[in-house]
């Protein structure tokens, strides 16, 4: 099933009225008029990602009359972090997320998602904008994990790490900066690991909210693993110290 495209503001409108998950909006640069106010008045509240964009973009995507508005849907229910941690600790479990960074490449993100959910972790968390959502690709990639396993889509993730260390989770940063070796961590209790983006890595303001910087030994030429191989990596280190 690919993702569902919807095009015409009075159609996003109604599609938003009824309750379809909107993964994201892009909206003509310079839309006026009252259709256009009641749109966002429908979307208010709803941290829908919005991109405002030149008109031959959304061209480029449909021919037909999309009167400067397209919205994409998603198969799944994003979930929020707030939400799933008191239901996680009631249920006497050691919460385990895994917090996307910044990763863009849908394939990388599906391939984490199947790992994550092979590795017991609770929900994967990613930013609600510069980031990968859970589009068609995304799902096939994760061999249909990303069906069952909770996505938490956060519009600040900031807020998100420091409510994540309020809860009394280990919020463990993924770097090459790291001064300790990831084998070398303390990971059995409540964790949340953090995996940067494919180029730049977890923002520094983020890295300095971690409790914990985990570091993988790279002994040849190329300076780093890919995303989703260092996910795994740490994913299964974590479970074979909480099992």
């Amino acid at each position: 099933m690919e993702d569902e495209m919807i095009f015409g503001i009075r159609a996003v409108i109604e599609a938003v009225e009824a309750g379809k998950e909107i993964d994201r909006l892009l909206i003509k640069k310079d839309m006026q008029g009252d259709l256009s106010r009641e749109l966002f008045a429908a979307i208010k509240g709803l941290d829908i990602p919005v991109q405002r964009v030149p008109v031959e973009k959304l061209n480029r995507i449909t021919r037909k009359n999309h009167q400067g508005v397209i919205a994409f849907t998603t198969q799944i229910t994003y979930q929020h972090v707030e939400d799933l941690i008191p239901l996680l600790f009631e249920q006497g479990k050691d919460p385990f997320f895994v917090l996307l960074d910044g990763v863009t490449d849908v394939r990388n993100f599906g391939a984490i998602a199947r790992t994550a959910e092979c590795a017991g972790v609770d929900a994967i968390i990613i930013p609600s904008r510069n980031s990968v959502s859970v589009n068609a690709d995304a799902i096939k990639t994760s061999a249909g994990a990303l069906h069952t396993l909770p996505v938490c889509r956060e519009s600040n993730i900031s807020q998100t790490i420091r409510l994540l260390k309020n809860s009394g989770i280990r919020i463990v940063g993924a770097t090459e900066k790291g001064d300790k070796d990831y084998t070398k961590g303390d990971y059995t209790g409540p964790v949340c690991l953090i995996m940067g983006a494919e180029d730049k890595g977890i923002p520094q303001e983020h890295l300095a909210l971690c409790d914990e910087w985990a570091r993988i030994p790279i002994l040849g030429k190329i300076e780093s693993l890919n995303v989703s191989v260092a996910a795994g990596v740490l994913m299964y280190e974590i479970v074979k110290q909480r099992h």
